[in-house]
């Protein structure tokens, strides 16, 4: 049986955090402010059948499916209402419901003020999103499940006037860097953890 480690229906992807997903996904791409549903589950292989539970119960759209050693990752988006029939569908197949995930468990959260010139060198060597400038704040998370990190993100986002420097959703661990004036760093931080512990 498919340990359900994260089963998170996003009601409207926000702009940055769908054309950050739309830099590395190899399925259909969203569009801003359609809903998704995001499963994470172990062991990873176990994200086929329930890939094909969801895409025969309802007219949805696969932008992710990802196999690892560990985890399994989908990704569906479409018309809420399909999304989340598709979802109950996952949960009747797997005989669980959305509370059976694993919570969210916040394990580093920073705020780094006024980034050096140096600093923001390496980290845009690094990323696929919007760039962090230096003086500007920059807020880093980390958390487990790595598939909460898209949460984080488009909660901050819908939040506060924020750039998407990087969010990494698969892997042992998320990871969600964001950049902007400190107020609005601030702001962010707070509604992704808050978003978080909202799930927990």
């Amino acid at each position: 049986m498919a340990e359900l480690r994260s089963f998170i229906f996003i009601d409207r992807l926000q702009p940055q955090t769908l054309c950050y997903l739309g830099t590395w996904i190899k399925g259909t791409l969203p569009r801003a402010h359609m809903a998704a549903q995001i499963i994470e589950v172990a062991p990873g292989i176990d994200i086929e059948p329930i890939t094909d539970v969801a895409l025969k119960h309802a007219e949805v759209a696969a932008g992710v499916l990802v196999v690892e050693r560990q985890f399994g990752y989908l990704e569906f988006h479409g018309e809420t209402g399909s999304v989340k029939a598709a979802a109950e569908g996952v949960l009747d197949a797997l005989g669980a419901d959305a509370t059976s995930a694993v919570r969210p468990q916040i394990l580093a959260s920073k705020i780094i003020s006024s980034i050096d010139h140096q600093h923001a060198f390496l980290i845009n060597r690094n990323k696929i999103g919007s760039m962090v400038l230096p003086g500007e704040s920059m807020y880093v998370l980390e958390v487990q499940p790595a598939s909460y990190a898209i949460v984080a993100t488009n909660e901050a986002e819908k939040a506060a006037d924020i750039k998407v420097v990087d969010y990494r959703m698969i892997g042992a661990t998320g990871r969600v860097y964001l950049s902007g004036k400190e107020a609005d760093v601030r702001q962010a931080a707070e509604a992704a953890e808050d978003a978080l512990r909202g799930l927990t």
